[in-house]
């Protein structure tokens, strides 16, 4: 029994930080229920559905929105809802007579999620982008890559699922709290540019404070530092070392063999290149196993870099329970963890339209109302 069991929320499905932000409630307790498209019930999916994980979780009602009596059925759903996910384009919703105003007029306690990359207003409101886009303006993308070459986009991390989702996720679970004291619900407008942007909210004070210049890979965590940097070993594979505090830079430099030597203050930059290169010498002179007995526990603040493959297997993953698996698919478990209400993975991801009867029954919904709106064509149920 989750944190969030209890809560009802509706998902109109999407890609990337929507259903990543559904994931995440649904994770921690949350019924969710998931409308797609019609079309998408009638199958032509490129990837099983088992391998979609970010549907996990949650049932899935299939609706043909370009028809009134569908339309009716998901306001019937929202009025039901605590919460609602939505990432289209501004003005989708009320193009199709689901915007802000008249759910909030059907349900006064609903908490409405908007998760777009722009904003709902702005001069680029209206244009599409992706991730890369979002945190290319916002700074986040300039700095990250290494010293003379071009910024290097980190996956779709800090757009999509940092300044989205887990925006979009607190900011409905912010919207939820304060509904339960005001009785009244309201539009959380999650951006994936504000997200990210605030995502860079401690760079941009230590630049302020002349800390951090704008040059790439010359600071002190964008690879710019001997002692915050990842380095080849002996078989061609990688570790991780962040020894920023001084004595774990102690710690660096008795485990490498560098202690004892005349060696320069850690944080004299103009020495960073030089420093860099002594240590890719000591650590190309082991394998990567051999070093994670000399320095894997300690305070060196080490890490190897483990392939997607390696990851679920290291034993402090596996201690953890970091990684599961359902359906015969590994893949990452709820986070974060609850003493005494865990989260947990409800069910593995639906197809679109699996559940459109039985879920649209636990809704409210009658037999002889099903079967109107199956001939009419507004709902499907998926085989």
């Amino acid at each position: 029994m989750g944190p969030l069991t209890g809560f009802r929320i509706v998902e109109f499905a999407g890609i990337g930080p929507g259903p990543m932000c559904a994931m995440l409630l649904s994770d921690m307790g949350a019924d969710v229920l998931r409308i797609d498209r019609l079309a998408a019930a009638g199958l032509g999916i490129s990837m099983r559905s088992k391998f979609d994980l970010l549907n996990r979780g949650r049932r899935s009602v299939a609706l043909d929105l370009k028809k009134p009596e569908a339309i009716e059925v998901a306001m019937r759903l929202i009025e039901k809802a605590d919460a609602l996910i939505e990432g289209f384009r501004p003005g989708v919703m009320e193009r199709l007579g689901l915007g802000p105003d008249k759910c909030l007029a059907r349900n006064p306690r609903l908490v409405f999620g908007r998760m777009t990359g722009w904003g709902q207003e702005g001069p680029m409101a209206e244009a599409a982008g992706h991730d890369i886009n979002y945190i290319a303006l916002t700074g986040a993308l300039h700095s990250i890559g290494r010293k003379g070459d071009r910024p290097v986009p980190p996956l779709n991390l800090v757009g999509d699922f940092g300044g989205g989702a887990l925006y979009l996720a607190l900011g409905i679970v912010a919207g939820l709290l304060e509904a339960q004291k005001s009785g009244k619900g309201q539009v959380v407008d999650a951006a994936m540019v504000d997200g990210a942007s605030s995502l860079m909210t401690a760079i941009y004070g230590i630049k302020a404070a002349g800390v951090w210049t704008d040059n790439r890979g010359e600071n002190l965590l964008d690879t710019g530092a001997h002692f915050y940097e990842v380095y080849e070993t002996s078989d061609g594979k990688f570790i991780s070392v962040g020894s920023i505090e001084a004595k774990f830079y102690e710690e660096l430099l008795e485990l490498s063999g560098l202690k004892g030597q005349e060696l320069p203050h850690q944080m004299d930059r103009t020495a960073w290149p030089a420093m860099k290169d002594r240590l890719a010498r000591i650590f190309k002179s082991k394998t990567r196993d051999e070093w994670c007995k000399i320095m894997e526990g300690s305070d060196v603040c080490f890490a190897p870099v483990l392939s997607m493959e390696e990851a679920p297997r290291h034993p402090h993953n596996r201690h953890r329970a970091t990684f599961v698996e359902m359906d015969g698919v590994v893949q990452p478990g709820p986070a974060p963890r609850f003493s005494r209400t865990p989260g947990k993975i409800q069910r593995p991801p639906a197809s679109p339209g699996e559940h459109t009867n039985e879920a649209l029954r636990d809704w409210g919904f009658s037999g002889a109302e099903l079967e109107k709106l199956a001939a009419q064509g507004a709902i499907a149920q998926s085989k």
